[in-house]
């Protein structure tokens, strides 16, 4: 069973996030039966995967190649110690990058 992990955001409106379970058989343990307070803000648990994509961006705007656009799409679970955790998808790893180029108009007199 997925684990509810509650966030506050800067602002202090409640996010409730679904945690995947591991697989490793641990639960967390509480009075309640509410979700796991998180140790941070949902915007400082965030922060690390911002921080992830602001990287890879750079890499591949500033390189040689010069796309015109670049994506980037990568998993993120949400965990109430570390925040947001980069995950492997599906497939053995998840990060999948899309680069494009528009082909160039000239103009015609």
């Amino acid at each position: 069973m997925d684990e509810l992990v509650e966030f506050r955001t800067d602002d202090g409106a409640r996010i409730v996030v679904a945690a995947p379970d591991d697989g490793s058989g641990s639960r967390p343990v509480s009075r309640d039966d509410g979700p796991t307070r998180a140790t941070r803000t949902f915007e400082a648990s965030l922060a690390g995967a911002r921080a992830a994509a602001e990287s890879a961006l750079r890499v591949f705007r500033d390189g040689v190649l010069k796309p015109d656009s670049v994506e980037i799409e990568f998993g993120v679970r949400m965990t109430a110690e570390t925040g947001a955790v980069l995950v492997k998808g599906s497939a053995e790893g998840h990060l999948l990058i899309k680069l494009t180029w528009s082909p160039e108009t000239t103009a015609t007199s």
